[in-house]
C-alpha cells in the first residue's frame, strides 16, 4: 500500500528513523500526522524516542514524548531511553526523561537499572539525580551486581563517592 508520493508504510518508518536519529522535529511532526505511532520500534527494537534521545536531540524527545511516546519501551537489547542517556551521561536527557515517567528503577532482563550504567562510566551527576528520583542503590541485577559493586569494577571513583561508598 503507497500514498501518491510512492512512500509505502516500510518507507514512512525507515523515514522516520532517520528523522529521529537526526533531531528533526519538524519531520517527525509531519510523519506521525500521517499516522506513524509514536512508538513503532525498528529491526533492533529501537523506538523512534530512544534513537532521538540516544543523539541527545532534547527537543524532539520532547516532542515525541508529547505525542505519546513511552520513556519506557525497551529495545531488543533490554535497554530504555534512561539507560541509553546513564551510559552516555547526558544529565539533560536523563531529566527529561525522568520528568517524563521514565522509572529511575526501570530494570532491564538482567535487572541492571539505569543507576547501575550511570555508576559503571561513573556518571556521578546521574547518580546523583537518579538517587534524588529514588532509584535504590541496594538493587542487585540477576547476578548479584549493584551499582556500587560496578562502579568499584570500573575503577569509577566519583560514582562511587556519590553513591556513598568509599573508595
Amino acid at each position: 500500500m503507497s500514498d501518491s508520493t510512492g512512500m509505502d508504510a516500510l518507507d514512512y518508518a525507515r523515514t522516520a528513523f532517520n528523522l529521529a536519529r537526526a533531531g528533526d522535529t519538524v519531520g517527525l511532526n509531519r510523519i506521525l500526522d500521517l499516522g506513524l505511532p509514536p512508538n513503532v520500534r525498528n529491526e533492533r527494537g529501537d523506538s523512534l524516542l530512544m534513537l532521538a534521545s540516544y543523539h541527545g536531540y532534547l527537543e524532539a524527545t520532547r516532542f515525541l514524548l508529547s505525542r505519546g511516546a513511552s520513556p519506557e519501551t525497551m529495545n531488543d537489547a533490554g535497554q530504555t531511553p534512561l539507560s541509553g542517556a546513564a551510559f552516555k551521561g547526558d544529565l539533560a536527557m536523563a531529566r527529561l526523561l525522568l520528568d517524563s515517567g521514565a522509572s529511575a528503577d526501570g530494570k532491564d532482563p538482567v535487572g541492571r537499572t539505569p543507576l547501575m550504567f550511570a555508576a559503571m562510566f561513573d556518571r556521578e551527576d546521574i547518580v546523583r539525580l537518579l538517587l534524588s528520583r529514588g532509584a535504590d542503590p541496594a538493587w542487585r541485577s540477576a547476578s548479584g551486581e549493584t551499582a556500587a559493586s560496578l562502579a568499584a569494577a570500573m575503577g569509577a571513583a566519583r560514582a562511587l563517592q556519590a553513591l556513598g561508598v568509599s573508595g
